[in-house]
């Protein structure tokens, strides 16, 4: 029995004092939603549950979730950071969540009258309900909207709120997101990990899932398309963005294209997207950047990561937006204080759930009190920060024209809701979080959201929380060291288990030809530098397994290679030199650009074979040990040629990737051959061309002499069965490019598919004999220009 006290996770929990907690009640005793979970912990020792946690973890790292840090104490520039899992659920009963559900779909029906108030009629300025320096100085009023009508009808589509738990147990609206919320992607990967740790305790707590939510929202966005030929995209400002992940991850869960503003182009008052097969017209953008950022043209000219005329394609009634350009106006601070007010006067009701402003307004009224502290609230050069924000904070008003910044308001209102509003103090609930083998009280906050459907506003049932990683609220923040925890709604009686796959056996296949034609750049060169790196690295091992031999690397041959290696720019500083590792990294940057169409699998053999080669580049050393290491990269980049070969889609996208590696092959071969093979080549240049070529075996089975230069040009230059001969690749180059889009245009072969086919056909015509240096550095010339007609007729 004392055993059992002393590994109780419970043992020593309490709430903080005038601080609600979401486990305890106001007696301090376990509320009946969280106490079947409490006793499975129970039961469990702390080793038990430290492999359950493990699990959670692995499953994140091994799906790449991140989130990007953009500096901080200490520290500059930006960084992914690992999601940080708080790995205990947090648990809300079913019964509850439905006034918090309802609260938050009357106060979506609200902003939605507001803004189409804001953006239209401008009856609550002109009647008094709004200052108009409120709207009027507002960054976020972006004038080429007003009277720009939605399609639909509607300009908010999808909205998250920030909500916390006072002191007196009701819950709170801390902030609105309108301009671009970000998070369920996050949501609904915080429910996967903690299920892998809970799957037992998750089973037969009856938690309502999430995919009800998604698969309501996808099919809501499918029936705002207007043509049947109309793509749904996913618009996100690229790679660089700090929650890039989900916008991948979003993309492909819910099977809609992952774009960027470089991707899009307006013809004829239409969105179209840039494609392998030519313009393909997209009807439906889920918005993830700025609107300032979204049209160059009529909006912010500073803008590199729009599209010129976005504004007019919307004035013409052909795009949908999620949500509409000027949304990010209602996560105004200011406006919360008189959202009361406007509640009863747009929807005649009172609001279900407050919001922090009010409570904030005191004993004053709420236009007397903002109005007095107006211009210290919202206008100014800098998005004005509200009265009770310090000089240190970096939280502003609204939106900011920086995604980084757009995320602070919530952050700010999440980790500094404890300090003086006006005259009084704001505090949040506590949750369990597990910290030194025990749980322990942390703040928290909920971040929840609501997606418009068929049926009206629907909110997803969990969302997820943010919790600190200490007692000051501070912390909260995810830039500022907070972790994110899963929110389990529970039911008292089983729920349905649904999914996103359709009730019954049927099907749509995807019209082809959509892949973007900067999806399919960033193939072609990811198969390019991975072969690169494989090409480096089968040289390097053969260098360095004569060096173990000799220890002379002044030797004839090591000598004329080492400068071959510097005329491909590989610096032999190291063992393992760093241009090997710049050719590994630049891989995963195109990888990262297309996370939509990569897998899980292939991302984390890139990054492992990235971290295993920086270690070999600190600590190789030449001889046997640089050798053994190269062998050890080698098999790694085969392991990833194997998930593309036998995993990856036969798509347009893997014949770029084909393409990218066959020709990047060809071309390690033919300098290879026009440096190694000619009669001035030292002593042992053949044989070790034979080596890297990886047909020192077929070589001795095929012919009955020695190696010769005659018949090391045979087997590496113009054998067709050897996948290391360059007419190999141009074989496999020309058969890829016949499945291309548009290799033929009326009737004609395209320049691309001309070219590939005048190369095959030149090489294939050729004898031993033929091949000299001349030919080889024409040859290399010719695949150059093959590359820049691929750009040409595909990328640009």
């Amino acid at each position: 029995m004392d055993e059992e006290i002393e590994n109780d996770p419970i043992l020593g929990y309490a709430a903080l004092p005038g601080i609600a907690d979401e486990m305890l009640d106001a007696r301090g005793e376990i509320k009946p939603v969280w106490q079947n979970l409490i006793d499975h912990l129970s039961r469990l020792s702390e080793g038990d549950l430290h492999e359950r946690f493990a699990r959670a973890d692995r499953y994140l790292r091994d799906a790449g979730v991140f989130y990007r840090t953009y500096g901080g104490p200490g520290a500059s520039g930006t960084g992914e950071r690992n999601w940080p899992l708080s790995h205990i659920p947090v648990l809300i009963d079913g019964r509850e969540w439905e006034t918090v559900s309802r609260g938050l779909q009357q106060r979506a029906d609200l902003l939605e009258a507001m803004i189409a108030d804001i953006y239209g009629e401008n009856r609550l300025v002109q009647e008094g309900f709004l200052p108009p320096q409120l709207i009027a100085a507002n960054p976020e009023f972006l004038r080429p909207l007003v009277g720009v009508k939605p399609v639909g009808g509607h300009y908010l589509h999808f909205c998250s709120f920030e909500i916390g738990r006072g002191p007196d147990g009701n819950w709170w609206v801390l902030a609105d997101r309108t301009q671009a919320p970000s998070g369920a992607g996050f949501a609904l990967e915080n429910r996967v990990a903690t299920t892998r740790s809970f799957s037992d305790i998750y089973g037969e707590t009856h938690v309502h899932r999430l995919a009800s939510f998604f698969g309501a929202f996808r099919d809501a966005l499918q029936s705002r398309k207007q043509y049947p030929d109309d793509r749904i995209a996913v618009l996100s400002p690229g790679p660089a963005n700090e929650t890039y992940f989900e916008h991948a991850y979003i993309a492909r869960y819910l099977g809609f294209m992952l774009l960027e503003g470089e991707d899009l182009t307006v013809v004829n008052n239409r969105v179209m997207v840039r494609t392998v097969a030519g313009l393909k017209p997209v009807g439906v953008l889920w918005r993830r950047l700025d609107a300032s950022y979204a049209d160059p043209l009529e909006l912010d000219q500073n803008s590199h990561i729009g599209t010129p005329a976005m504004v007019q394609a919307l004035r013409s009634g052909s795009l949908t937006l999620v949500n509409a350009l000027g949304s990010g106006i209602l996560e105004t601070r200011a406006l919360l204080a008189f959202a009361p007010t406007i509640c009863r006067h747009l929807l005649g009701e009172d609001p279900i759930l407050p919001s922090i402003a009010t409570w904030w307004c005191g004993q004053q009224s709420e236009r007397e009190h903002v109005a007095k502290n107006i211009e210290r609230m919202v206008i100014g050069p800098a998005y004005s920060r509200l009265p009770f924000f310090d000089d240190n904070s970096q939280s502003v008003l609204g939106s900011s024209l920086r995604e980084t910044a757009k995320e602070t308001v919530g952050d700010w209102l999440a980790s500094e809701g404890a300090k003086l509003v006006g005259q009084e103090v704001v505090t949040l609930s506590t949750t369990p979080a597990w910290v030194d083998g025990k749980l322990t009280p942390r703040p928290m906050s909920l971040r929840v959201f609501a997606a418009r459907t068929e049926n009206g506003w629907e909110i997803m049932p969990g969302g997820f929380a943010r919790i600190g990683s200490g007692d000051d609220v501070a912390a909260i923040a995810m830039q500022s060291g907070g972790a994110a925890a899963d929110v389990w709604i529970v039911s008292d009686k089983p729920v349905s288990k649904s999914t996103l796959l359709p009730p019954e056996e049927s099907f749509t296949r995807t019209m082809p030809g959509s892949l973007p034609s900067r999806a399919a750049d960033n193939l072609y060169w990811l198969g390019r530098y991975i072969e690169r790196a494989e090409g480096a690295l089968r040289i390097l091992r053969a260098w360095h397994l004569r060096y173990a031999e000799s220890a002379n690397p002044d030797a004839p041959l090591l000598a004329d290679v080492t400068l071959y290696l510097k005329s491909i720019d590989m610096d032999m500083a190291k063992a393992v030199p760093a241009p090997l590792l710049a050719n590994i990294n630049s891989a995963i940057y195109s990888a990262s650009n297309i996370r939509d169409r990569f897998s899980p699998d292939g991302w984390l053999a890139l990054t492992d074979l990235a971290k295993t080669t920086k270690r070999f580049h600190e600590a190789a050393q030449p001889g046997d040990d640089a050798a053994h290491a190269s062998t050890i990269l080698l098999r790694k980049l085969a392991g990833f040629a194997g998930l593309v070969h036998e995993n990856m889609y036969r798509f347009t996208g893997w014949r770029f990737l084909s393409i990218g590696r066959h020709l990047e092959r060809a071309l390690h071969m033919t300098r290879l051959l026009a440096h190694l093979s000619g009669p001035d080549a030292p002593d042992g240049a053949l044989d070790m061309l034979l080596e890297i070529g990886d047909s020192v075996m077929t070589h001795r089975r095929r012919y009955n002499v020695n190696t010769a230069r005659l018949t090391v040009n045979d087997l590496l230059a113009l054998d067709p069965l050897n996948p290391r001969s360059i007419l190999f690749q141009l074989n496999e180059i020309r058969n890829e490019v016949e499945k291309l889009p548009n290799a033929f245009v009326n009737g004609q072969m395209s320049p691309f598919y001309r070219e590939a086919m005048r190369l095959h056909s030149g090489l294939a015509v050729m004898t031993p004999e033929t091949m000299n240096e001349d030919v080889y550095r024409r040859l290399e010339n010719d695949l150059e220009k093959l590359s820049d007609i691929l750009g040409q007729t595909y990328f640009s």
